[in-house]
């Protein structure tokens, strides 16, 4: 399964990268989800984690308290300007392809979030997809609250 989702954020080239942190990706899951991370990379900006090996295993909390997966991150590109490319697996997804691509300009940027997963059970792969794309579609939404038009 495959979902994109996009936002035109107010946003300067220099202050994107608050959005390639633990923190920001905290802020715009709130209040539905908050993922865990090590002391040392949740204080570390997305843009420093090394490329090409498993990182760490984080809990997704529900409303941050409940656990309902456990989110395995691997990275294979990372640029602070233009944003990552995911590709990481969880308890319940096999595959989990998160691009976001970040295009700015002088004054502003375009995120695009976009999606692709493999559930381990492929029936679940229909119940999830709209959970997945209403978190994404809120993560957005959230983002737009701070940095929209």
């Amino acid at each position: 399964m495959k979902f994109e989702v996009s936002s035109n954020l107010k946003i300067s080239p220099e202050d994107v990268s608050e959005l390639l942190t633990m923190r920001g990706v905290n802020r715009e899951l709130s209040p539905i989800i908050r993922m865990t991370a090590p002391a040392d990379w949740s204080s570390k900006p997305i843009f420093e984690w090394p490329m090409g090996k498993e990182l760490f295993s984080s809990w997704i909390l529900l409303f941050g308290l409940f656990p309902i997966d456990r989110h395995k991150f691997f990275f294979r590109e990372i640029d602070r300007l233009r944003g990552f490319n995911e590709a990481s697996s969880s308890f319940t997804n096999k595959v989990w392809q998160h691009h976001r691509e970040i295009v700015s300009n002088e004054r502003s940027c375009r995120v695009t979030d976009t999606v692709e997963f493999q559930s381990r059970l492929p029936v679940l792969a229909y119940v999830l997809a709209p959970v997945y794309r209403f978190i994404f579609k809120h993560r957005h939404q959230v983002l737009r609250s701070y940095y929209g038009w």
